[in-house]
């Protein structure tokens, strides 16, 4: 099944075009990482595909216009947030507010899902701690545990992997292994193509105002301009 298909996408902001002729496609149990040099447009195209900016032109389709298809993000990491009243828990949990339909509180389920990712990530001894105490690196596994909470069909990485160190980088890239085997498709935009390519099942290069989309063996043997 395609989670994503883009097909002539343009995508900017303000109406200034930053990448054009964007073709590619997220399926079932596909890993897709998008590379390029700062400013390229990998986050614009990201916010695009939310529906955070409008696309300037072309097609694009999430899960071939299913009205039930779940999309789980983590953004780009930013300043750690002092300030941040909620705790590691309630954090988490609000991954699975698209889930509550008419449901006014969290249940059984909501919370063992929420439990588990947690403890995928590796932080479940942060639970009850407040969000804004957390290091960078904590508060980065504590947001993709939400994301993970979410159950979503496609997961949206923007450079997870800031603020890790070598270990809890690898075992990131393990939970995404797990989860494409398991059907999930993963957009993920990356700062270090050579610790994710072993990862990928494909690769999208912004470069100079276009993309290019290829298999990851492919870019392996160098076939690329």
């Amino acid at each position: 099944m395609s989670y994503l298909a883009c097909k002539g996408l343009s995508v900017g902001y303000a109406g200034n075009l930053v990448v054009s002729g964007i073709d590619f496609a997220v399926n079932a149990g596909d890993a897709l990482f998008v590379v390029g040099e700062n400013g390229a447009g990998k986050t614009t195209l990201l916010k695009t595909v939310l529906g955070l900016l409008p696309p300037l032109a072309g097609d694009m389709s999430l899960c071939g216009g299913a009205p039930a298809c779940e999309v789980g993000y983590l953004p780009q990491k930013g300043e750690s947030q002092e300030d941040f009243p909620a705790s590691a828990w309630e954090i988490v949990l609000s991954g699975r507010a698209s889930r509550l339909g008419f449901r006014p509180f969290y249940g059984r389920e909501d919370r063992a899902v929420a439990q588990a990712a947690l403890q995928r990530v590796g932080a479940l001894e942060l639970k009850g701690e407040p969000f804004g105490s957390l290091s960078g690196g904590q508060q980065q596994r504590v947001l993709l545990a939400r994301a993970l909470a979410s159950e979503a069909s496609l997961l949206v990485l923007d450079e997870p992997t800031t603020g890790l160190d070598p270990a809890a980088a690898e075992s990131l890239y393990a939970t995404i292994d797990d989860l494409r085997n398991n059907g999930t498709g993963i957009l993920c935009v990356t700062h270090d193509l050579g610790a994710a390519l072993p990862h990928a099942t494909h690769v999208l290069e912004v470069r100079d105002g276009s993309a290019r989309y290829m298999a990851a063996d492919a870019w392996k043997r160098g076939e690329r301009a």
